[in-house]
């Protein structure tokens, strides 16, 4: 279960969230999601926990003009940022909650989600909504994030953060993005949402990469909600927070471009 505040993407985060965080880290499975929806030819896709885009985008790119595409979000100031980078082609934009989907039964081919399922407050209950809007023989098609430890410059800004604060150390990474990671808990999780048929979980390493040390400690500091648990310590000590992780990237990873790990599972399942 997720706290609210890690639920939170306001203010300037989905901004910092699109500059810094997208290349870091989503870019690269966004891509992958999106080569794994156009092989099944889909008329109609529908997207969940859209953030800024990326996924978007990507279909946006590899899918042609007759295939519709919505994408949805909770979140109306990441749905302003990504309509504001905008698509190659037209898309829906959509405000909408995962877990109560305003759409019909069997209304769409695919239904992809790129690293939100985290942030659902019952996996389940989501995974049923995706199942219902699915045609018979339509997928769902969601990945997660693996174990912090597999992802480096995570593990490495919530190792540095806890030194930062020690009495209470911020824990958003670890707890979320990064807690959704036991194949057979996500397993149990798809069946239990009525999917009968084989859940396929690949599990898909790829580099992180970035200028400087000081753009992963941004992204994550400043671009997720973890900003919201620093600033709950002492909000006058965020770019100082900041400046503390980064300078821990640089130490492992070096004061130029840096190059980290990062790892998730992909998930696709047929209804």
């Amino acid at each position: 279960m997720t706290s609210d505040v890690d639920k939170v993407f306001a203010g300037s985060i989905p901004r910092l969230y699109e500059q810094y965080l997208v290349p870091l880290i989503f870019a690269p499975y966004a891509d992958d999601l999106a080569a794994r929806v156009a092989a099944r030819t889909p008329s109609r896709v529908l997207e969940v926990a859209a953030g800024t885009g990326v996924v978007a985008r990507a279909l946006a790119t590899q899918l042609p003009k007759s295939t519709a595409i919505v994408a949805t979000d909770l979140n109306p100031g990441m749905l302003e940022a990504a309509a504001q980078v905008g698509t190659a082609r037209p898309v829906q934009w959509r405000r909408a909650d995962a877990m109560q989907l305003p759409f019909a039964d069997g209304e769409f081919d695919v239904v992809v989600c790129q690293f939100g399922v985290m942030f659902f407050p019952e996996r389940r209950h989501a995974f049923a909504e995706a199942r219902r809007v699915l045609r018979p023989g339509g997928a769902f098609v969601f990945n997660t994030w693996d174990r912090i430890e597999d992802n480096e410059f995570a593990d490495v800004v919530t190792s540095s953060l806890a030194s930062f604060f020690p009495a209470d150390p911020p824990r958003f990474l670890a707890r979320t993005p990064h807690g959704y990671h036991d194949r057979a808990t996500i397993e149990r999780d798809v069946r239990g949402a009525g999917f009968a048929s084989p859940v396929l979980i690949d599990t898909v390493a790829a580099r992180s990469t970035a200028p400087t040390a000081w753009h992963p400690a941004i992204a994550y500091c400043q671009g997720t909600p973890l900003r919201s648990e620093i600033e709950a310590r002492d909000a006058a000590r965020l770019a100082e927070a900041t400046d503390f992780a980064a300078d821990a990237v640089a130490r492992r990873f070096g004061s130029g471009p840096v190059d980290g790990k990062i790892q998730a599972h992909v998930v696709v399942v047929e209804r």
